[in-house]
């Protein structure tokens, strides 16, 4: 049998158990909606039920109900810089024990786990700002970005275990602004620049006197999942299926590379998601559980570059896959220099960028508040610097910091970060902490491993010893890890959720909280959200690229039109978009 031969073999293998895995990892756990729904579990679960509020879900579920009756709404607009102090107040006392908390095993395995999972799309996301932007942005300017602001951010945030990174909504505004640039005939180095020094300062002001008020209207799930769902979607169509399909079409690979690129991607995915889940097992013992399955990610890329190693020591060039490219020298991408000359744009251009810069803030503003919102959650129990039940805290804090970081890195060229929605969930639930029922208990909050992770980051780009290291782990190994990521999340994701409902069968399917809604009222309102991803996609591919964060801006008027209208009843929109 040939080699070709026995790799077409294990990829079958490896699909059949990555598939049977990910089935059980899709599947809700059993929440007090499914008990009720089935009564022969409620004798078992009576004693459980009592404990529980009459709307708790579970630990699983991504949009939590939240009590915030006990605190009083803030005004609309405050003192200048009252909710940055107020956020720095409550946070500020506890830098000691955010120090202190970080150091144990569950974070250095968070901080194995995550540089991998943060320094693959840095360097991904800068290839592609340098095809976008021909050569002006590119992967030394975006692993620089990450490093340096992510550190700089897990200091001095209010919520440190956010991580922040390059989005796909972000790369899609600089390349629409890179083409405003062209057809204008004006140089887009500067017009970047100028676009974020506006940005940064409206940010900035919002944070000086917004009490972030316009957030706690009823947008949750219309927003917070349908960001959820959005950046999942990614990780899973564009970083693994695209990227494995071009292993076979590409005309420079071959067959036998694309089974083993499917090969070592799938390997490291069904490692990393099987040792995750061992924690839920009855082997072993708990200690070991724990550990296992924290350093679970970590030991998926080890054994899928090991797979790689041993097909190319084996079967030489035929079997050598593509490896982590990071540039061998610490320089911009086209060699210009760092500091960008804001000058060479005219002076009427310098006030138009402020146009394109409203576009951003909506993007920025979006992005970077509904992910921090995410990690807020109070499913994860987090009590450090925050109110009880309150999702809203140190978000000034963080506003502030990413206004500060945007306004620097514009001067030089950088690439614009914030909080990465994927990446943020996927920190949180690596150092979430469980009891032996599997329920979550608490969460480490600390500052340590958001400042280990993108340190080590740095490392690769000042010194040769780690980057050369690096530069042997194969890509097929990072698409893994990425499948991974879009899929650990995914469970629990309404809009998700709701879309798995449409295709099961109502009478046998356990309840779930939106099953008082008529179904088709359900199905309609997640084919709206679906079409809203549709018209993003649309706008952001168009002529008119620019303007795809109005497409995000205007979900929150679109829920009150559905209502108003009587499309979605009142009483069918708090239950399908419940805070």
């Amino acid at each position: 049998m040939s080699f070709t031969h026995r790799l077409a073999a294990a990829a079958c293998l490896v699909l059949v158990n990555a598939l049977h895995i990910t089935s059980f990892s899709f599947a809700p756990s059993i929440t007090r909606h499914h008990v009720l729904s089935r009564p022969k579990l409620q004798p078992v679960f009576s004693s459980h039920l009592k404990r529980q509020k009459p709307l708790s879900m579970s630990a699983d579920v991504a949009a939590a109900t939240i009590d915030e009756s006990s605190d009083k709404d803030p005004p609309l607009f405050e003192p200048i810089f009252k909710g940055v102090s107020r956020d720095y107040g409550m946070r500020l006392p506890l830098y000691k024990s955010d120090i202190i908390d970080g150091l144990n095993t569950q974070c250095l395995a968070a901080i194995l786990f995550l540089f991998f999972a943060c320094l693959a799309p840095a360097v991904g996301f800068g290839a592609l700002f340098g095809t976008a932007t021909k050569g002006a942005i590119g992967t030394m300017e975006m692993v620089s970005s990450t490093a340096l602001c992510g550190v700089i951010y897990a200091l001095f945030s209010g919520q440190p275990l956010t991580i922040i990174g390059s989005t796909g909504p972000v790369l899609a505004f600089v390349a629409a602004l890179f083409k405003l640039a062209e057809a204008q005939n004006l140089p887009f180095l500067p017009l970047y620049a100028w676009t974020g020094i506006w940005t940064s300062g409206i940010l900035f002001l919002r944070r000086a006197v917004d009490s972030l008020t316009v957030y706690r209207l009823p947008t949750i799930d219309f927003h917070s999942s349908y960001f959820v769902f959005c950046s999942q979607f990614r990780n899973v169509s564009v970083q693994f299926t695209q990227n494995i399909g071009k292993s076979f079409t590409n005309p420079a690979s071959s067959f036998t590379k694309g089974l083993l690129t499917l090969i070592v991607a799938v390997s490291t995915y069904f490692t990393a998601n099987t040792l995750r889940g061992l924690r839920s097992t009855v082997y072993f013992t708990k200690g070991i559980r724990k550990n296992i399955s924290n350093f679970g990610p970590t030991i998926g890329v080890v054994a899928g570059a090991l797979i790689a190693r041993w097909a190319r020591l084996s079967q030489g060039a035929a079997a050598t896959l593509p490896a982590l490219s990071i540039p061998s020298t610490f320089a911009t991408t086209s060699g210009r220099p760092w500091r960008i000359p804001l000058m060479e744009l005219p002076v009427w251009a310098r006030w138009a960028s402020a146009l394109p810069a409203l576009m951003a803030v909506v993007l920025l503003f979006l992005d970077q508040n509904i992910t921090v919102r995410l990690v807020n959650n109070p499913q994860y129990k987090m009590e450090k610097g925050r109110r009880k039940n309150n999702m809203l805290d140190g978000m000034h804090a963080d506003m502030l910091v990413i206004s500060i970081l945007t306004f620097f890195t514009s001067l030089v060229g950088l690439p614009w970060l914030v909080a990465a929605t994927v990446r943020s969930i996927s920190h949180v639930r690596a150092l979430s902490i469980f009891d032996s029922a599997g329920k979550l208990k608490s969460t480490i909050e600390q500052r340590i491993t958001g400042l280990s992770i993108h340190s080590l980051i740095g490392t690769c780009v000042l010194f040769d010893g780690p980057r050369s290291i690096l530069t042997q782990i194969p890509t097929p190994v990072l698409m893994g890890l990425f499948l991974f990521l879009g899929t650990s999340a995914l469970p629990g994701n309404e809009m998700w959720e709701r879309m798995k409902d449409i295709f099961k069968d109502s009478s046998i399917a356990p309840k779930e909280r939106w099953s008082a809604v008529p179904r088709k009222i359900s199905i309609l309102f997640t084919a709206i959200q679906m079409a809203c991803l549709g018209a993003m996609v649309y706008v952001k591919e168009s002529p008119i690229g620019v303007l795809f964060p109005v497409v995000i801006a205007m979900l929150a008027p679109l829920r009150f039109f559905l209502e108003k209208s009587g499309v979605v009843k009142k009483e069918y929109m708090d239950i399908l978009d419940d805070e």
